[in-house]
C-alpha cells in the first residue's frame, strides 16, 4: 500500500477507527490542529504541495474521506445516508477526536468543502476557522442550475443515475475517466505530480471506490438537500475563507462571496489564478491566503 513518503516528508501514516470504519490520514507538524479534506476524484495526496509548509505552523491531518483513497468504502443503499455529508462530517469529528483534537481548523476542497460546510452546521462549536475551496453552496448550485452549469458539471447528473449505470461505465476505463475529468477542470499545464496522479488512479480503480463516489453524489442530490433545506436560515458563525479558481466554472457561474455571505456571518476570500485544483495549480497563492487567514 503506497504511503507517498516523498510527497509528505516527515508525516506519519495513520489508520484510525471510527464507528466500525477505518480512515487513512497523513499526520505531520506541530501547532494548532488543521484538518484537510480532499475532493473528487482525488485523495489526501492533493495537499502534497502545501501540507509540508502548513506543517511548519500547524498539526496537519490530511485524511481520505469515506469511500475515497485508503479509507473504508461501505456499500450504499436506497437512502444514500451512508454518504450523506452529515455522516462524513461525523467521520471527521471522530478522526480528530481519536487524534486528541476536540477543536481544530478545517479546510476542504470540492467534495471535502461540502463536508466542511455540513461540519460547520452540525459541529460548529468544534471548529476555530474554516476554508472552502472552489465551491458554491450545494443547495444554491442545484436551485440555480442552468445550461452553462449543467454542461460544465455534467458529472453531477451522470453520477446520480441509479446503480449501476455510472459504476459500469466508469469501471470500463477508470484511468481514462479520471484523467479526462481532472484534465478538463485544471487550467495550469503540468500541475499534477506524476506520483500523486498515479495514486489517484490506483485508488480510483477499485470498484468499491467507484461505487462509493457515485453514492457521494447521489447523497448530494437527495438526503443532503433535505438537510440543507432544513438549515437554510441558519448562518455559520465560524470565520470562513472562500477561495476559488479565476479560470474555473465557479467564477464563471456564481457570485461566490454573495452566496457564501448568505450562509455565513463572517466571510472573506478571493479568486486565485487557476482552475479547479487550487492547491496543485496555484500552491503558493493558496498557501499565502490560508496562512494569512488562519
Amino acid at each position: 500500500m503506497p504511503q507517498l513518503p516523498e510527497l509528505f516528508p516527515g508525516f506519519a501514516s495513520e489508520t484510525i477507527g471510527v464507528d466500525g470504519l477505518e480512515f487513512f490520514a497523513r499526520v505531520g507538524g506541530s501547532g494548532p490542529p488543521l484538518l484537510c479534506l480532499h475532493g473528487y476524484p482525488q485523495t489526501h495526496a492533493c495537499w502534497h504541495r502545501i501540507a509540508p509548509r502548513l506543517a511548519e505552523r500547524f498539526k496537519v491531518v490530511a485524511m481520505d474521506l469515506r469511500g475515497y483513497g485508503q479509507s473504508s468504502a461501505p456499500p450504499g443503499d436506497a437512502s444514500h445516508m451512508q454518504y450523506s455529508k452529515r455522516a462524513m462530517a461525523r467521520d471527521c469529528i471522530g478522526v480528530m477526536r481519536a487524534l486528541g483534537h476536540e477543536r481544530f481548523h478545517v479546510m476542504g476542497h470540492d467534495r471535502g468543502a461540502r463536508v466542511t460546510h455540513r461540519l460547520l452546521l452540525d459541529h460548529g462549536a468544534r471548529v476555530e476557522k474554516a476554508a472552502v475551496l472552489d465551491i458554491a453552496p450545494t443547495l444554491d448550485m442545484y436551485e440555480c442550475t442552468d445550461r452553462a452549469f449543467a454542461e460544465a458539471y455534467y458529472h453531477w447528473f451522470f453520477l446520480i443515475q441509479p446503480f449501476d449505470l455510472p459504476e459500469r461505465m466508469i469501471g470500463a476505463d477508470p484511468d481514462y475517466y479520471l484523467e479526462k475529468k481532472i484534465g478538463k477542470w485544471s487550467k495550469v499545464g503540468g500541475c499534477f505530480d506524476a506520483e500523486a496522479l498515479a495514486e489517484y488512479k490506483r485508488c480510483f480503480r477499485a470498484p468499491g471506490t467507484i461505487h462509493a463516489t457515485c453514492e457521494d453524489y447521489r447523497a448530494a442530490a437527495g438526503i443532503d438537500l433535505e438537510h440543507d433545506r432544513a438549515d437554510r436560515d441558519r448562518k455559520i458563525a465560524v470565520p470562513l475563507l472562500v477561495l476559488w479558481g479565476k479560470l474555473g466554472v465557479i467564477e464563471r457561474c456564481y457570485d461566490v462571496l454573495a452566496l457564501w455571505s448568505a450562509r455565513a456571518e463572517r466571510v472573506s476570500g478571493r479568486a486565485l489564478p487557476c482552475g479547479h485544483f487550487l492547491a496543485e495549480e496555484a500552491p503558493e497563492e493558496t498557501l499565502e491566503a490560508l496562512l494569512a487567514f488562519l
